[in-house]
């Protein structure tokens, strides 16, 4: 397996003059993109930063981040990327947890860094305005240097991205040059990407859906066209503009996307090619996409960090709801519930947690400096993935949500997923969010939190439920109107700040 930076130099090669990268005005092709990398990576060097080390982002998406991304794998530094909406506190800790030794960021998270007294003593690179004491990200890459040599070996570490922390601290995932290569070329087999594939490269960097949008496309001589972050207005301009053809995001961004006041005036017509991943869609939404783009291809992904892609399901619309059947690289079994033993299966049918296998060529081998997390997630050569999920009589994955999500009510397991789906098809709904709330009697009852497009009552949604066929345990008992969803910055539903009475209604 090639390593990531002779990956690069390799696509370079094929297509020298294909265009790479966009942001805004800069446009650059794979000659002209490897000139900056080279750059940046000399500049880096003689910044102190050697092989193994960690570098910290807190970056948008933008070209710079892109470049620095590559220049990392040149180095053989492992990339660091954060949320540029971090906390001074998130930084301090992911810093000193990390031991890093160069930190790059940007102006929208100044304040962060200020309030960070490692983020004081580090090196630091800055894109935009600097201080007396930091680098210019200009400066690096305008330096005059040779075409970058790779220094790190496919074994290396490549990045290690950290997963959200709700209840611990966040958990750092690392993983090998090898691994990301791997997960980019099936992700490139296992949505049909063709050779010179644009796409609109908005999920977060610090993210992997972000992360393999960008390794995809150098693969296959195609451009990532940067959006900061995301704003329907400007995402719908992009694809119209830059002649995207495929799309890769969360469902709440593409129910941002087909509910946006230009959406019906924008020429979609060069997008060929949708995905999504990172939560379950609708069946009403999954319905919108397909009759607005008519794509040659909906594929519905379900992985994470650690793993990547766990399973995909290359026709969304025929099953709605289904996870599909396991990637390319990678097994999967579900395993009876709350019991950790990954050789107890659960029946066909039968709810469990989803497991997955630690020797597929994209997983992860285990947590940074967290044995605990280990103990708990690790088991005898399977990742358990903390997801409930069941196969059907096809032999199809269907993930009906987090462990911690399952709702308990008289007794019986209710999936909030499937709730979601029921509610989502009434016309009146524009998005719904269902979680457990405490009950004197039942323990929990379900509880559907609804954004409305239309008016609608209370009575007229319990009705559609029941129409619906819902059983009457997994019937809402109460539903809320609420004016916005709480989520997270890459579009994922909170749910736990809905059952803690935090959101917008």
């Amino acid at each position: 397996m090639l390593d990531l930076g002779t990956s690069f130099l390799a696509s370079v090669s094929r297509d020298p003059d294909a265009l790479a990268v966009v942001d805004g005005s800069v446009r650059l092709t794979y000659a002209q993109w490897l000139a900056r990398v080279s750059s940046l990576a000399a500049g880096l060097r003689e910044l102190g930063i050697q092989h193994g080390d960690h570098l910290v982002s807190v970056l948008q998406n933008r070209w710079e981040t892109a470049t620095l991304h590559w220049a990392c794998q040149f180095l053989g530094a492992i990339i660091t990327p954060l949320n540029w909406r971090v906390s001074a506190y998130e930084l301090e800790f992911s810093l000193t947890d990390a031991d890093a030794q160069l930190l790059v960021y940007e102006d929208v998270a100044a304040a962060s860094v200020a309030g960070s007294g490692r983020a004081a003593a580090l090196p630091r690179v800055r894109v935009g305005a600097t201080a007396a004491s930091e680098t210019a990200f200009a400066e690096l890459t305008a330096i005059a240097a040779p075409e970058a040599t790779p220094h790190a070996g496919a074994e290396d570490w490549s990045l290690m991205l950290y997963t959200s922390g709700t209840t611990s601290p966040p958990k750092g995932v690392p993983r090998r040059h090898r691994t990301e290569r791997a997960a980019a070329v099936a992700h490139v087999a296992q949505n049909l990407y063709a050779r010179g594939e644009r796409t609109l490269g908005v999920m977060p960097l610090y993210h992997t859906m972000g992360v393999r949008s960008l390794l995809a496309m150098s693969l296959i001589g195609g451009t990532f066209v940067c959006l900061p972050r995301f704003n329907a207005a400007a995402a719908l301009a992009a694809i119209q503009n830059e002649h995207i053809t495929n799309l890769y995001l969360v469902p709440t961004l593409y129910h941002d996307l087909v509910h946006h006041p230009s959406f019906a005036a924008t020429d979609l017509s060069s997008v060929r090619k949708l995905g999504f991943a990172g939560a379950p869609m609708t069946e009403a939404l999954l319905r919108r996409l397909s009759d607005a783009f008519r794509p040659e291809l909906l594929v519905n992904h379900y992985g994470s960090s650690e793993i990547y892609t766990c399973t995909v399901n290359d026709d969304a619309p025929r099953k709605p709801g289904s996870a599909g059947r396991a990637g390319l690289n990678q097994m999967i079994r579900v395993i009876a519930l709350h019991s950790s033993d990954p050789h107890l299966l659960a029946a066909p049918g039968e709810e469990g947690e989803i497991a997955a296998l630690l020797v597929g060529d994209e997983a992860f081998e285990g947590y940074w400096r967290r044995p605990d997390a280990d103990a708990r997630a690790l088991r005898d050569g399977w990742f358990l993935t903390g997801d409930t999920g069941y196969f059907d009589a096809d032999g199809d994955l269907f993930v009906t949500g987090r462990i911690d999500d399952m709702i308990i009510s008289g007794g019986e397991n209710v999936s909030p997923v499937e709730v979601e789906s029921a509610v989502s098809l009434h016309p009146a709904v524009s998005e719904v969010a269902v979680v457990g709330l405490p009950d004197e009697r039942w323990g929990q009852i379900v509880a559907a939190f609804v954004c409305r497009r239309a008016e609608v009552s209370v009575e007229e949604l319990d009705a559609f439920c029941r129409s619906a066929g819902l059983a009457s345990h997994k019937r809402p008992r109460r539903f809320v109107f609420v004016n916005a969803l709480p989520k997270s910055p890459v579009g994922k539903l909170l749910r736990r700040k809905l059952a803690a009475g935090d959101y917008d209604g």
